[in-house]
């Protein structure tokens, strides 16, 4: 088993080790290039916290925006808080990886597809780039892209399974685990473990994780904040 300690703040573990090649950093804040992902993220503030945060804030600009997997609550006065979704980490050491010969590799060509899935499905962040964190995957049926899914953060040791999605039309089929056994397959060849997150209100989602060998790690609250100043 992995140390899972890179899991405790997995976006700075990612972002300042794996990630790196899509990042970009000031002191002790980092985030990904914000055409590929949202996340923010902050080094252990238990020494100088105020500096850090400052660095925070010159990363992001004024009333910029900065979101966090891992609650960095409480925030210094001036940032405004306009998310805190409580969620949870999941980690898949007894989930079966499983090559599947209707799941293909999806990239740029495919773009338009996955944006309209998850525009029409919901399952969390996702621009036109995030699919260049790699090793998204789908099934796709007369033309139609009916499910995908996609690694994001990359802690050393772990990668997230992410963009967990299936058309309305397509679901009760099984094809959004077929499409995640298959990214794990990928993540399995580099020897790595997959974990992901789940909001804590999606218990028929926790259920089915659990059932298919993720177990519960530990809370872990996602966080969106402005930082001070007009916003933008």
């Amino acid at each position: 088993m992995h140390d899972e300690s890179p899991l405790d703040n997995p976006a700075w573990s990612a972002l300042t080790g794996p990630d790196a090649r899509v990042a970009e950093r000031h002191g002790r804040a980092a985030r990904f290039d914000p055409a590929i992902s949202v996340f923010t993220a902050l080094d252990d503030v238990t020494v100088d916290a105020t500096a850090a945060w400052d660095d925070v804030a010159a990363l992001v600009g004024p009333g910029g925006v900065a979101v966090f997997p891992g609650s960095p609550l409480p925030a210094p006065p001036g940032w405004r808080v306009w998310l805190d979704l409580p969620g949870l980490q999941l980690v898949g050491d007894a989930f079966e990886p499983r090559e599947d010969p209707e799941v293909v590799p999806l990239g740029a060509e495919h773009v338009d597809a996955m944006v309209d899935l998850v525009e029409r499905t919901k399952p969390g962040p996702f621009t036109a780039r995030t699919h260049e964190l790699g090793g998204y995957r789908g099934i796709i049926r007369d033309g139609v892209l009916l499910a995908m899914a996609g690694e994001r953060m990359h802690p050393p040791g772990f990668t997230e399974i992410s963009a967990v999605c299936t058309d309305p039309s397509a679901r009760g089929q099984g094809l959004a685990t077929r499409v995640m056994r298959a990214v794990a397959a990928g993540i399995a060849d580099r020897g790595e473990t997959p974990f992901l997150h789940v909001a804590t209100e999606n218990e028929a989602a926790t259920r089915l994780y659990q059932s298919l060998g993720f177990r519960v790690r530990r809370p872990i609250d996602f966080v969106g904040l402005y930082a001070p100043g007009p916003v933008v």
